[in-house]
Order: structure tokens, then C-alpha cells, then sequence
């Protein structure tokens, strides 16, 4: 993957374009979004509702994580849209990459730093976003070619100032700090220059999904999209 530019805020066409293939382009299309929910699915028939109210929200991407039996099903189901990216999280071994990826993952993010998830995922051709939390492993993932790494867990590894330190010396390197981001900590993160896109699962709250409030889910989305437009109107405001 090559380096992403600043970043641009989800707007009507990308709501509407077509998931693509290419790294340059899944990364791209999240950093467009600058938002990742990342849901934690245990039933199957929430697949379509679920794709359908971030669609409605204006979000059409989601990291749907490999903690549950259904995952690989769920994901399968809600890849079925061409409008919604879909990614694999928590693939934590080489063997599950051409498992998700046969199942519709466009992208894979890992946990922490596998050098052997990362290969499987570089010979398959899918892009993968591995996590770090240190130096040691951000350059890690340079030496393996990425320059889009996933800061995790974000708040207990310090939040935004250990994320702010850490990406200093790594001009060029972006992140998608992930874990413990509230709605109300989204925009501290969006506004470092470092940051590509964050992840989060307040919008596909395990509560809601469990309680089928897929208007809720929809309606937090909407929330944290027109959320992100209002920050970058800011920022479009302040510029000379």
C-alpha cells in the first residue's frame, strides 16, 4: 500500500461507489470515510439489517471481527452488497486469510504485528492493516512494506498522546487507532495529521445488536458521519 494523502471526510459518492480491489483504493476509500465500525456479530441474520442500516447511515464499510462462530458467515452475507467495503478483523493466523478473503474480505486487520498473517495476506494480494502499539513494531510493518498501521488498543495504550508520540518519528506512516474510542474522543483523533481513519464499535454496539435496534445502529451512524462533515467544514473554515 502506498501512502494516503491528508485524509477526506465520507461524502454522498462515496456512499455510492462500488467496493474496489486494489490496496491503493481500499485504503483510500477508508480514508475518505475516516470511519471504521467494527462489529462484533453473533447472529447470522443480522448480517443484511446491519449492512443495510450503516448503508442508510451513510457509512458503507465495517470491519466485521473473527471473535464469533457466525463471523465468517456474517461477513460472507454482508460482502454480498457491493456497496458496503467489508473487512476481516482479529485474523490473528496465516491460515484464516484465504478464509475471510474467500468469504468477501476486502481488507484484513490484525490485533498485533504477525509477520506470518502479513505474508499470507501480501501473497494473496488483500491489504492488510496489522495493529502496533510501539516503535518496535511500526517498523516492523515498514520493513514489510505498509505504511497504514492499525494503533491498538488506543485508549489503554494512552490515547491520543501515545499515539501523538509514537507516530512522530514516522513520517508518511498513518494509523487507525482502534479500542476504547468514544464518539466524543472521534474528532481529537480525526484532527492529528496522522491519523487515516478510527475505528470504533459505539455505532454497532453489541447491545444493539443483540437487541435487533438496527434504527439505532443506523441512527448513531448517521450521528458520527455528519459528526465527521462538521469537522471538516471546521477545519475547510479555518484555512487561509
Amino acid at each position: 500500500m502506498r501512502t494516503i494523502g491528508a485524509p477526506v471526510p465520507a461524502g454522498a459518492s462515496a456512499s455510492n461507489a462500488p467496493c474496489a480491489d486494489s490496496s491503493d483504493d481500499v485504503v483510500g476509500r477508508l480514508g475518505r470515510l475516516r470511519l471504521v465500525p467494527v462489529a462484533i456479530v453473533e447472529d447470522l441474520a443480522h448480517a443484511e439489517p446491519l449492512a443495510q442500516a450503516l448503508i442508510a447511515g451513510g457509512l458503507p464499510c465495517v470491519e466485521v471481527t473473527m471473535r464469533t462462530p457466525a463471523a465468517e458467515s456474517v461477513l460472507a452475507r454482508m460482502a454480498e452488497d457491493p456497496h458496503l467495503l467489508v473487512g476481516a478483523g482479529t485474523v490473528v493466523r496465516p491460515e484464516q486469510v484465504e478464509r475471510v478473503v474467500a468469504a468477501g474480505a476486502r481488507f484484513v486487520v490484525t490485533p498485533g504485528f504477525s509477520s506470518s498473517v502479513v505474508a499470507a495476506c501480501r501473497e494473496i494480494g488483500v491489504p492488510v492493516i496489522p495493529g502496533v502499539a510501539t516503535a518496535t513494531e511500526v517498523v516492523m510493518g515498514l520493513d514489510a512494506g505498509l505504511d497504514v498501521l492499525k494503533f491498538f488498543p488506543a485508549e489503554a495504550a494512552g490515547g491520543l498522546a501515545a499515539l501523538a508520540a509514537l507516530s512522530a518519528p514516522f513520517a508518511g506512516t498513518r494509523f487507525i487507532p482502534t479500542g476504547g474510542i468514544s464518539q466524543d474522543k472521534t474528532g481529537s483523533y480525526l484532527e492529528h495529521p496522522s491519523v487515516l481513519a478510527v475505528g470504533g464499535s459505539w455505532m454497532v454496539a453489541p447491545a444493539l445488536l443483540s437487541a435487533g435496534d438496527f434504527p439505532g445502529i443506523e441512527q448513531r451512524t448517521r450521528e458520527a458521519v455528519l459528526r465527521v462533515a462538521s469537522l471538516r467544514s471546521a477545519c475547510e473554515s479555518g484555512r487561509p
